[in-house]
């Protein structure tokens, strides 16, 4: 068989962007650095106990439990006292930061499989390359064209964390009854009225799961991404296992998995108990064409002459 020298090609690829777009790499780096340090700068702002008073409060609002908010509270005082606490908040900056654009980007790229079967087409094997592609070759090309420390991270977890969010929100809409769509667009509805006021709120439980995933893998990626200078908890768990500190390493874990489960929750829930309000709100489309004044039922003094 014939030498196909592919990965001669993909470094002639990499090292011709390096030189003809080196600028724009600078630019787009210095833009996440300024936004990620902003974004740690609003949660490192209030002191520790200010901070864990506001997730409480945002955990009893979204799950209405007693018990889920006193464990939310010990669980980040937990966090605090093994003194991950600023670890930890840069950790929720990078996924805050990297599933934000993973969103901006999915949900609108998922919109649009969803109404184009062409886009559908084109976009379903990329999703599939980058759902197979193993997780440390995303660090590579990123590290190449930001070099090292946390930008190479949030590219590479913004990269990693897209395709749930496209996934999900296209077959979230497929998903919607037809016979609504219908509905809406025979009493005078224009499809952006459609997509906007029937589809996407009827989509939204699929949305949500989509967002779900997105926080989960940006949180997975974001451990990894500590072995190119990231910082955060996945620093704390890269140091421990390079200097086979077993202790650290798993005081490091055990705050990602109390990060991990409050954001699971959390998401969890808001887009169950927003499906009941969508819902409520697209009930007016289904009971207009039944109303009693349309179709009349036989008053008692008819009935009774009958």
């Amino acid at each position: 068989m014939p030498t196909i020298p592919i990965g001669q090609t993909v470094d002639a690829g990499i090292q011709w962007l390096i030189d003809h777009a080196g600028g724009l790499f600078d630019a787009v780096s210095a833009a996440l650095f300024f936004l990620v340090n902003l974004v740690y700068g609003v949660l490192a702002a209030p002191p520790s106990f200010v901070l864990i008073a506001i997730l409480c409060v945002i955990a009893a609002w979204s799950t209405r439990n007693v018990g889920t908010t006193v464990s939310v509270a010990l669980a980040f005082l937990l966090v605090d006292s093994m003194q991950l606490w600023h670890q930890m908040l840069q950790t929720l900056s990078i996924v805050v930061l990297a599933a934000s654009i993973a969103i901006a980007i999915g949900v609108p790229l998922g919109t649009l499989a969803a109404k184009s079967a062409k886009t559908s087409l084109v976009v379903r094997p990329v999703l599939d390359f980058m759902q197979t592609l193993p997780v440390f070759v995303y660090l590579v090309p990123a590290v190449f064209f930001f070099g090292i420390g946390v930008v190479p991270g949030i590219v590479s977890t913004t990269v990693f964390a897209i395709p749930p969010a496209v996934r999900l929100t296209e077959l979230g809409i497929r998903q919607v009854d037809g016979e609504t769509v219908e509905a809406a667009r025979a009493f005078g509805a224009r499809p952006n009225q459609v997509l906007r006021e029937v589809e996407l709120p009827l989509a939204v439980p699929s949305i949500m799961a989509g967002i779900n995933q997105v926080i989960m893998l940006a949180l997975s990626m974001v451990v990894v991404a500590g072995l190119v200078g990231a910082e955060g908890l996945g620093g704390v768990v890269v140091e421990g296992v390079t200097q086979l500190n077993i202790g650290t390493a798993f005081e490091g874990g055990l705050a990602v998995v109390i990060l991990a489960v409050y954001l699971d929750r959390i998401t969890s829930i808001a887009g169950r108990s927003r499906r009941k309000r969508r819902k409520d709100r697209l009930v007016p489309f289904r009971r207009f064409g039944t109303r009693r004044d349309l179709s009349p039922e036989p008053s008692e003094d008819l009935v009774a002459t009958q």
